[in-house]
């Protein structure tokens, strides 16, 4: 048994029914390729982390926690697959290190085609330039913490995110600080943009700082709670759209968020971009997925955006392309919207015909019943999957059913044909349907063929 596509699809009595027509075609058609989930090819030749870390200050105050701190950081890039993570703790983080590293290191070896991230722990302070303007700065292992001449500046991290080749440059600093020179930026919203590809292509240095100039951190069991957070955020939590990225904006607003609410609002992170017009990704979902849109919060647009995922998932299917981003797209549908009965029609078909799995498919099919009782394409899927399982009758009823919603629904009769013809072995009933499947403007020559031969079969008495 196999889905058909009758030429009376014009008489369809619903946009729904015509659409699930056109599925049922597209399955049919030959093997599609199927998408290529995971990381998308092309972001990012390599990815680059330099974690620094300092407690054990020279003559500085000295710290504690600041190491762990950025030993968790060092570890959740890995995790989150950066090719090479540069650690330097306490005396390897000296001025002339940490120079030799944003001088000479990292801009011979960072390509065109990679992202960097630097996350500081340690000691921070702000002084002022020749303007009188504000110039925050890092303090290095071997530096005082009220003297600038031997500190990096956040001047140097930019001259630095300038020379270095990195397409997004993301500075991470587990400190108060504040003062740099901030590059206008455009809206940091991705709605509308169509693929990771376009919008890697733009260059984004952006910095993450842990509070405001002179405020204090606040810690919480032994770590930062900017740590906490930020590491959070780095495990998806960050993903306020559930769409599988996150992206440098996304973090940001997330940390801004939740360190102030645990910090009681005494700490305040600060984000900004520096330059450019990108946004660093952070975690990598699927392509179909990268476009964004506003969490929907009102029962509307919770229903537009089932919609627009069942639209997404329905064109997918026509265009040939993978049958399993249709199916991610139909159940983020039905997550916005759980009674939006269409993307149970169609998640029935793929898991019936292309994703073959008939619970999943009889279980798809009752809620369409159930969600969508006005598409005939509800009961017709659910027919169709019963007689796959053997339940003949049930499946009679559904058919039957399909019939009552829409009782010019040419495909029906001919699967209703097929049940009685080949599965029933009724052949009186088989004959009634595959009449009405021609009189509704079928044209398989299968059911004129059996028609035929069960009159030729008659006794000479009853023609």
């Amino acid at each position: 048994m196999r889905l058909r596509v009758g030429s009376s699809l014009m008489g369809l009595v619903t946009c729904s029914s015509i659409r699930a027509a056109i599925v049922a075609l597209v399955l049919l058609s030959s093997a599609v390729a199927s998408g290529q989930a995971g990381r998308p090819e092309g972001l990012y030749y390599k990815s680059w982390g330099v974690v620094v870390g300092i407690d054990d200050y020279l003559v500085a105050p000295k710290l504690s926690g600041a190491i762990a701190d950025a030993k968790a950081m060092a570890e959740a890039l890995r995790q989150l697959g950066f090719d090479e993570v540069v650690e330097l703790y306490d005396k390897d983080a000296s001025f002339r290190r940490f120079n030799h590293i944003l001088n000479e290191y990292l801009p011979r070896r960072v390509g065109r085609q990679d992202r960097l991230v630097l996350f500081f722990s340690g000691h921070a302070g702000t002084t002022l330039d020749m303007h009188a303007k504000e110039l925050g700065y890092l303090v290095p292992w071997d530096a005082q913490v009220t003297n600038a001449s031997k500190a990096v500046t956040l001047d140097q991290l930019k001259e630095f995110s300038r020379r270095v080749m990195s397409k997004h440059t993301l500075f991470l600093l587990n400190a108060g600080v504040s003062g740099w020179e901030v590059t206008p930026p455009q809206q940091l919203s991705l709605e509308g943009r169509l693929s990771p590809e376009e919008d890697t292509e733009k260059r984004a240095v952006q910095i993450l700082t842990a509070a405001g100039k002179g405020e204090s951190l606040a810690r919480k069991d032994g770590r930062g709670v900017f740590v906490q957070v930020l590491l959070s955020g780095l495990k998806g939590a960050a993903d306020t759209d559930k769409n599988g990225w996150v992206m440098a904006s996304e973090l940001g607003a997330f940390v801004k968020q939740h360190v102030t609410e645990a910090a009681g609002g005494t700490q305040h992170p600060q984000f900004a971009r520096l330059d450019g017009d990108g946004d660093t990704i952070l975690i990598e979902g699927k392509k179909a997925f990268f476009k964004i849109r506003p969490e929907p919060k009102t029962d509307a647009e919770r229903t537009a955006a089932a919609k627009e995922e069942y639209e997404e998932a329905f064109s997918l299917l026509q265009q040939q392309k993978s049958v399993q981003d249709a199916l991610d797209h139909l159940n983020r549908a039905i997550k916005y919207s759980p009674a939006y009965g269409d993307a149970y029609v169609l998640k029935s078909f793929l898991f019936l015909e292309r994703l073959p799995n008939i619970e999943e498919a009889l279980a798809a099919a009752q809620l369409a019943t159930k969600y969508a009782p006005t598409n005939p394409d509800s009961h017709y899927t659910l027919g169709l999957v019963l007689q796959r399982k053997g339940r003949f009758d049930e499946a009679e009823k559904a058919l039957q059913q399909a019939l009552a919603v829409n009782p010019n629904y040419s495909d029906v009769y001919l699967s209703l044909g097929d049940l009685y013809a080949e599965d029933m072995k009724d052949k009186n009933k088989a004959v009634e349907a595959y009449r009405r499947y021609l009189e509704t403007g079928g044209t398989e020559n299968k059911a004129k063929d059996y028609i035929d031969q069960a009159e030729a079969s008659k006794p000479a008495s009853k023609k």
